[in-house]
């Protein structure tokens, strides 16, 4: 009989630790869908119009932007590089790396049109005058930040099975030597 009280204390005490566990991921996907609303509202037009064409592309875009940003921001504590965000080295590995990225895991032209759709949103923030990583966006800024978007692609159509490493460096080699454009009058 006592074994039997036993069994059902514990079966009690899992069903409730089952229903903790239902609510905490629960909770996480609710977290989860709010920032992922809340980074939409964030994007510009054309942005949001890309997202809304490629919904299950865009998730897997979006953690690979996420993983650009945090390698662009170690690339920028390294030597090798101007360390300007905004027209410099540091920006234009960003745009060639994000670029290279996405081709290596989606359809390059899907990668392309998210850049341009990118570079589209920029311009409306220009003419807004809302402000990109501290700056106002211009045409320079779009037509620069483009062609080393362009760059980026070629990186990543001619070596889809490279490892990240090895695109990075690419693109730091080919900054380094001038194959890519960066802004002349830099701080």
């Amino acid at each position: 009989m006592l074994n039997y009280f036993l069994q059902i204390i514990n079966l009690k005490i899992f069903i409730k630790i089952i229903f903790l566990v239902v609510l905490l991921f629960h909770i996480s996907l609710e977290a989860q869908k709010v920032t992922a609303f809340k980074k939409y509202k964030e994007l510009s037009r054309p942005e949001k119009y890309w997202v809304l064409k490629h919904p299950l592309i865009a998730i897997k875009a979006w953690k690979i932007t996420q993983e650009v940003i945090r390698v662009t921001d170690s690339v920028a504590y390294i030597n090798t590089l101007d360390h300007n965000r905004n027209g410099g080295q540091v920006d234009a590995f960003r745009h060639a790396y994000w670029m290279a990225s996405l081709v290596q895991r989606i359809s390059w032209r899907k990668a392309l049109k998210l850049g341009k759709a990118h570079e589209k949103g920029n311009y409306f923030d220009f003419l807004k005058h809302h402000l990109e990583d501290g700056a106002l966006p211009d045409k320079a800024d779009g037509d620069m930040d483009l062609f080393n978007n362009e760059i980026g692609i070629k990186f990543g159509r001619k070596n889809k099975h490279l490892s990240e490493t090895d695109i990075q460096i690419m693109i730091i080699d080919a900054i380094i030597v001038g194959k890519m454009k960066i802004m002349k009058c830099q701080n």
